[in-house]
C-alpha cells in the first residue's frame, strides 16, 4: 500500500515546485529550449554547436532554457550568457549524485520533481531543439511531443539536432508507429530533423 504521508510530501514539493518556477519565469518572454546530453565535454562536436547555436539565438533576442547541467546544457548556457541582456536560464534538478549548476546561467531555478521541472522546461518555450541524448534526454523530447499531439500544449516547432543520430529512431517511428497506424501522419509533423544549425535559428518559430 503505497504510503500516504509520502505521497503528501510529493504533492506539497510538486506544487511548491510549480509555485516557484511560475514566480520566476512566468513574465519572461521569448524563450527557446534546448535539450541533450549531460555526458559530453567541451570538445564534442555536439557541445560546440550546441554553444554555437545559443549564441545565434541569442543575437536573435530569445533567451535560452536549459536543465541547468553539464554537456548540451552548459553549452547552451554558456552561448546565451555571452550575449548582452539575453537570459541564460537553468531548471536544475536534485539528484542523489549531485547535479552541480553549470556556472553560465543568470537566472536558475532548482527543482525536488521532474514533473514540475520537465513543465517549466517546455511552458514558456517558443520552441525546442533538442541535441543527442540518453534516456533524460528521450523522456523530455517524447514528453514534449505527447502534449503536443493530445493538445495539451500549444503547438510548437521541434528541431532534431544531427541527421545522423536520431535518422534510425525516425526510420523505426514510420516503419512500426506510422505504418501500423499507432500515429498518425500529422504527429510527425511535429518534429523535423536537421544539421544546420544556421537553418535552425532562422526558422525556429
Amino acid at each position: 500500500m503505497p504510503n500516504r504521508t509520502n505521497i503528501a510530501q510529493d504533492v506539497v514539493q510538486i506544487q511548491n515546485d510549480l509555485n516557484t518556477g511560475l514566480k520566476a519565469l512566468e513574465n519572461i518572454s521569448g524563450s527557446i529550449t534546448i535539450f541533450g546530453s549531460a555526458r559530453i565535454d567541451s570538445n564534442d562536436e555536439y557541445y560546440l554547436k550546441a554553444y554555437e547555436l545559443s549564441k545565434l539565438l541569442g543575437q536573435k533576442g530569445f533567451n535560452i532554457i536549459t536543465g541547468g547541467g553539464p554537456g548540451i546544457m552548459q553549452a547552451a548556457n554558456k552561448g546565451a550568457f555571452e550575449i548582452p541582456d539575453i537570459l541564460s536560464i537553468g531548471l536544475n534538478i536534485k539528484l542523489p549524485k549531485e547535479q552541480a549548476l553549470n556556472p553560465y546561467t543568470n537566472l536558475d531555478v532548482e527543482f525536488d520533481h521532474f514533473y514540475a521541472r520537465k513543465y517549466m522546461l517546455v511552458h514558456f518555450s517558443k520552441a525546442i531543439v533538442v541535441f543527442p541524448g540518453g534516456f533524460g534526454t528521450l523522456d523530455e523530447l517524447f514528453e514534449t511531443i505527447v502534449l503536443i499531439q493530445t493538445k495539451k500544449m500549444n503547438k510548437i516547432k521541434i528541431f532534431l539536432y544531427s541527421k545522423e543520430f536520431w535518422s534510425n529512431m525516425i526510420k523505426t517511428i514510420e516503419s512500426r508507429l506510422l505504418d501500423e497506424n499507432y500515429i498518425s501522419k500529422e504527429d510527425l509533423s511535429i518534429i523535423e530533423i536537421c544539421d544546420d544549425i544556421t537553418y535552425i535559428s532562422q526558422n525556429i518559430i
